[in-house]
């Protein structure tokens, strides 16, 4: 019999689920808001159990190729000076003598396209719009296109998940503001930065500088307190004048990077939430990754439970071919005590890195020894 899944959300959550859900025999099809294969983005984690998933994908090797390489990193002061350094870890990786591995976002998502095959069918630029489901099947109405029946829908879409928001209801209950709206933007490496990443933190602004995988763009996150909804997610011009402000005290090249901030297409504006939901499935219709359970770029665990969570619900859905609300309710037993540690990584009132203990307890806190 074959079963059809429409995954929404091009990311790293729905490039892995649709991999393992073509291995396991189902046609799965992708369908993205951007016009392509998103570029630019911030370097994201693999790390722990993420890693064997990696590793049983085929890929271990490749991502590790594609390493974002850091050597260290230098804590500057407001004027860019440096006061502080270190090679033994980086904001962004954690300890540069782990195994883990630092990776590109679109470098990442590249790679499990690839690694996908043409067996998933991939529709870019278009969006979900209604979705309505009965007992044998979930009819999805789409922005471009007509209506189509699939066997599964799968939320893979992020903090605020379309899947969501049509199925679950509104936001409100499940997204929890932690406070903070983060800018993610490329400008070109106008400081010559070689495989050292730059930070400066005080009590208004962060900032976490560092270059692309060819040393030729700079990649700069830019973290300020925001309160909920101030800043309309949809209005790219009040983002990137909310991050000047935020940065107007800011010296030395600092001014250069806002300057390119302001042309550059790569720009991505986010408030940084955890999602809490008693059940990440309804029907035919389920969640993985952020769309479901989001403990925010804080935690540095996302892409690890994204490429955990689609290869468990994959898994799931695979050896219950016959009852698909016993594969969602195991998929969400397994996960969730792995969510609930990665989640608890997050202290927002903690000024240095997450304890190594915690960490190490959180990224390897599900057995995977019988999916893989």
């Amino acid at each position: 019999m074959n079963r059809t899944v429409l995954i929404s959300g091009g990311g790293v959550a729905g490039l892995a689920l649709a991999y393992w859900l073509q291995r396991e025999g189902f046609t799965a099809t992708v369908i993205e808001r951007s016009p392509e294969l998103r570029s630019g983005g911030q370097a994201v984690d693999i790390r722990g159990v993420a890693l064997d998933v990696v590793k049983a994908m085929g890929l271990h090797d490749a991502v590790h190729a594609r390493r974002t390489r850091l050597r260290g990193m230098s804590i500057l002061d407001a004027q860019g000076n440096e006061v502080e350094r270190t090679e033994e870890r980086t904001f962004s990786a954690g300890r540069l003598d782990s195994d883990d591995i630092e990776i590109f976002r679109d470098d990442l998502c590249g790679l499990l396209l690839n690694q996908a095959g043409e067996g998933v069918e991939y529709i870019y630029g278009d969006s979900i719009t209604a979705i309505e489901q009965n007992e044998n099947a979930v009819t999805a109405s789409f922005r471009g296109q007509p209506d189509r029946r699939f066997d599964f829908v799968i939320g893979a879409d992020g903090v605020y998940s379309n899947v969501r928001k049509l199925v679950f209801g509104s936001d409100e209950p499940f997204v929890m503001p932690l406070g903070v709206g983060m800018a993610l933007f490329s400008t070109p490496n106008m400081i010559d930065l070689q495989s050292w990443q730059l930070a400066h933190r005080e009590e208004e602004i962060g900032c976490v500088i560092y270059p692309s995988f060819d040393q030729t763009q700079l990649r700069v996150g830019a973290g300020f307190g925001v309160e909920p909804g101030q800043i309309s997610r949809n209005d790219v011009a009040a983002q990137k004048a909310a991050v000047e402000a935020a940065c107007k005290g800011l010296g030395g090249f600092f001014p250069q990077l806002l300057e390119a901030m302001r042309e550059t297409p790569q720009f991505y504006w986010g408030e940084l939430a955890q999602i809490h939901m008693p059940g990440w499935s309804q029907g035919r219709v389920a969640l993985v990754g952020d769309a479901g359970y989001c403990a925010s770029p804080f935690s540095g665990q996302g892409t690890s439970l994204a490429l955990v969570g689609a290869l468990v619900l994959a898994k799931t859905l695979a050896q219950n071919p016959e009852d698909h609300a016993l594969a969602f309710a195991t998929y969400e037993r397994r996960m969730r005590p792995f969510v609930k540690l990665n989640q608890g990584l997050v202290d927002m009132q903690r000024r240095g890195h997450v304890p190594d203990d915690q960490l190490t307890a959180a990224k390897n806190g599900i057995s995977l020894v019988d999916l893989l």
